[in-house]
């Protein structure tokens, strides 16, 4: 079951933490993990080749999507999001395997969330 997000996204749990748990607001820091695939599945980068990055929530480049993705996220939950191009690398691509105009399925891990 996909949800619709008013930021232009689609996003689906693979793991929900229902437990009452607070989700990344500005400034706080965050370690994720993620998988990109196109649309019709194949990998662009595995989680493996990303290594798990850390963030400042509204603080750092990242692109859109993926910023109003990971606030809607509790610690150790998964999801799949589908990105449009626009909110994902837009007209110009990554400059090396994801092409321009290219929407993303993300699947992201938020192993850590420590609030600021």
């Amino acid at each position: 079951l996909f949800l619709s997000s008013p930021h232009g996204f689609s996003y689906s749990y693979i793991t929900k933490i229902e437990a009452a748990s607070k989700t990344p607001k500005f400034g706080d820091l965050v370690q994720y993990r993620c998988t990109l695939k196109t649309l019709d599945g194949q990998v662009i980068y595995k989680e493996d080749s990303l290594k798990t990055q850390s963030y400042y929530v509204d603080q750092q480049e990242l692109f859109s999507g993926l910023r109003q993705g990971l606030k809607l996220m509790k610690q150790g939950e998964v999801v799949t999001f589908i990105f449009p191009s626009q909110i994902a690398y837009g007209y110009y691509g990554d400059n090396n395997q994801i092409e321009r105009n290219q929407p993303i399925i993300c699947k992201v891990t938020l192993i850590k969330h420590q609030i600021n």
